[in-house]
Parts: C-alpha cells; sequence; structure tokens
C-alpha cells in the first residue's frame, strides 16, 4: 500500500479548489489537541498552508539578498574601477573583475528564484527548483574565469612592468573592497543557511574571499610604497591562486547540491521523528532531497498488518506531521505504507 502524502509546492494552494484540512480529517487525539492549542494561541503551525507560505517567503528573502548585494557590490565594483584608471594596479583590476564577476552572478540567481516560483506541470513533474542549482554552476564559472583574467593581467605586468601611482588611493579602494564584499558575504550566507539556499551561501562564500583579496590589493600597494615595484604584480598573481580556493568551495557547495547531498543530521532525526509514530513499527528506508532550497522526502514504513487502510492513512499523515516539525524546508513527503510481514 503506497500513501502519497500531499505535495506542498506552490500550486497546491492554488490549482486545488479545495483548502488542505479536508486532508488532517483522520488525525490522533494528539494531534488534534495540538492544532487547537495553535489556533488559540497563534502558535506555528506545520500544515502545508503554512509550508507553503514559508517556501513562497523564503523566494522573497532570497531575492531581496541577491538585490542589495548587486547594489553593494556594483557601486564598490565602480569606486575601484575609478582608482584603477587613474593608478594602474594590476593587483587592483584583479580585485575588480572580481567584484564585478561578483555582482553578475546575482543574475543568474535571481532567474532561477523567479522560475523556482512557477508551479510543476506534465513536463518538470517537480517543478522548476533545480534552476537554483544549475546557477549554482554558473556561480562557479565565473570564480574561474575570474580567476583566469586575474592570472592572466598579473603575469603580463610581470614580463611589462608599468608604474603604479597614487599607491595610497589603490589601498582606501581595497579597504572600500574589503567592506563591501564583507557586507555581502555576511548577508548571503545568512539567508542562505536560513532559507536553505546552496547556491546563495556559495555565493557569499564567493564575496568573502573577495573581501580577502581586497585586503592583498593593500599589502600589495604597501609593497610599492616601500619600493618594491613588483609587489603589485605578485599580488595580482595571489589573488588569482586565492580565487582559485574559493572555487573549490563553490563546487564543493553547488556540487553536493546537485548530487542530492544531504546532512546525515537530517536524516537521524527524521528518523527518529517518524519512529515515534503510534502504529509505525520500522522505518525501512528514508530518504532526503533538496530541489533549489526546499527539502523533499521519500520512505517506506512498516506497520501492523491487521490494519484497515484507512488506519495506514491515518498513521501516515501522523509521520507527515512529526516530519514537518523536525524539517522546516520540508514541501513534500511521500510514504509508502507496507503491512508487516511483506517485503
Amino acid at each position: 500500500m503506497t500513501h502519497t502524502l500531499h505535495d506542498h509546492s506552490r500550486d497546491h494552494a492554488h490549482d486545488h479548489g479545495h483548502d488542505h484540512s479536508h486532508d488532517h480529517v483522520h488525525m490522533g487525539r494528539w494531534a488534534k489537541v495540538r492544532h487547537a492549542v495553535s489556533d488559540v494561541f497563534g502558535a506555528h503551525s506545520h500544515d502545508a498552508a503554512d509550508q507553503v507560505d514559508e517556501a513562497l517567503e523564503a523566494d522573497v528573502r532570497g531575492r531581496r539578498a541577491l538585490w542589495i548585494s548587486l547594489g553593494v557590490l556594483a557601486l564598490t565594483a565602480g569606486v575601484q574601477a575609478v582608482v584603477v584608471t587613474l593608478t594602474g594596479s594590476v593587483a587592483l583590476l584583479g580585485d575588480t573583475l572580481h567584484n564585478v564577476a561578483d555582482a553578475l552572478t546575482a543574475v543568474p540567481l535571481l532567474v532561477a528564484f523567479w522560475l523556482a516560483r512557477r508551479p510543476a506541470n506534465d513536463r518538470f513533474t517537480y517543478g522548476y527548483g533545480r534552476a537554483e542549482d544549475l546557477a549554482g554552476l554558473f556561480v562557479v564559472a565565473m570564480i574561474a574565469l575570474s580567476s583566469i583574467l586575474a592570472g592572466w593581467e598579473a603575469i603580463d605586468r610581470l614580463f611589462h612592468p608599468r608604474e603604479v601611482e597614487h599607491v595610497w588611493a589603490v589601498a582606501a579602494a581595497g579597504v572600500v573592497g574589503f567592506c563591501g564584499n564583507e557586507l555581502v558575504a555576511r548577508y548571503r550566507i545568512r539567508v542562505g543557511r536560513q532559507i536553505g539556499s546552496a547556491a546563495l551561501v556559495a555565493d557569499g562564500l564567493h564575496a568573502r574571499t573577495d573581501g580577502f583579496t581586497s585586503l592583498a590589493v593593500v599589502l600589495g600597494a604597501v609593497g610599492v610604497a616601500a619600493g618594491l615595484p613588483w609587489a603589485d604584480p605578485v599580488v595580482g598573481l595571489l589573488i588569482s591562486i586565492a580565487i582559485l580556493g574559493v572555487l573549490r568551495s563553490a563546487l564543493k557547495q553547488v556540487g553536493a547540491r546537485l548530487m542530492d547531498a544531504v546532512t546525515p543530521e537530517d536524516v537521524r532525526r527524521a528518523k527518529a521523528a517518524v519512529s515515534t509514530v503510534d502504529g509505525v513499527l520500522e522505518v525501512r528506508s528514508l530518504r532526503l532531497r533538496w530541489i533549489g532550497h526546499t527539502l523533499h522526502a521519500d520512505g517506506d514504513i512498516v506497520v501492523p498488518s491487521d490494519l484497515r487502510v484507512s488506519a495506514g492513512h491515518d498513521i501516515a499523515h501522523h509521520a507527515e506531521e512529526h516530519l514537518l516539525e523536525v524539517l522546516p524546508r520540508l514541501t513534500s513527503v511521500v510514504l509508502h505504507v507496507s503491512p508487516e510481514g511483506t517485503h
């Protein structure tokens, strides 16, 4: 017997012509009490409609973070570009290119967040959440491109030296780059973790590394001021190498998401939550996967063989409620209910 718990995706609340209260008719006594208390005191509920609202709110927060960070990084890169024109610093040029690339990564992520709001259909039956993970690949590509450009400019300057003018302006621009990137990094990482977006977290890590490479620009400017003209292109080369480090980190984040990786702790918590449901004799399997920044689950539970179908239905719904409580980003659950003694 397979019990398919309802997919709480964005189209559910709009396309089915009925509310989800119908689906919770077969609640246990404890579930009824808990829902009544929630209604009276305004406590947080884990019903399907609430999960839909939370998913939509996550989209809004993600887009807001991207627009704000895009503006901050564009302003930062603009200031640095002016200083590059005046000074000819190749280290600052590399940092500016990296900041421009970082700002541009917000564009495909914004498109991905917009696509993720579209309802599932007969072609994309799981919806468009994977667009966010594909946008993460674009982030990785932009990181790699900025590393290549920065390295190329640094090597060219080593073989064709050019005097760096207004050294202290270069140092000041480096400080501006650090402050802008660190602000953006903190914001992106915090929001990305809160809404479960690996692509946004990877983009935040990218911005944080940009901040430290901006400090390296300051170091190069100090070296030039101390009479070491090679310091600027050498620091530019070091920046390109540092970018390779963040490339590895971003690949790890985005690659894990594309491979459906989840934290083992979430799996343990989910299995423990289902195991505590009255009537569940065994949890044969329970799998989790991310699609964009929403979590999906499917599994197989064993119930007593003498139960009626409706009783198995009640148990599966109760298991769903437990899962929604321990996994806030969960939006859909599919459970197979197996009578004891079957395989």
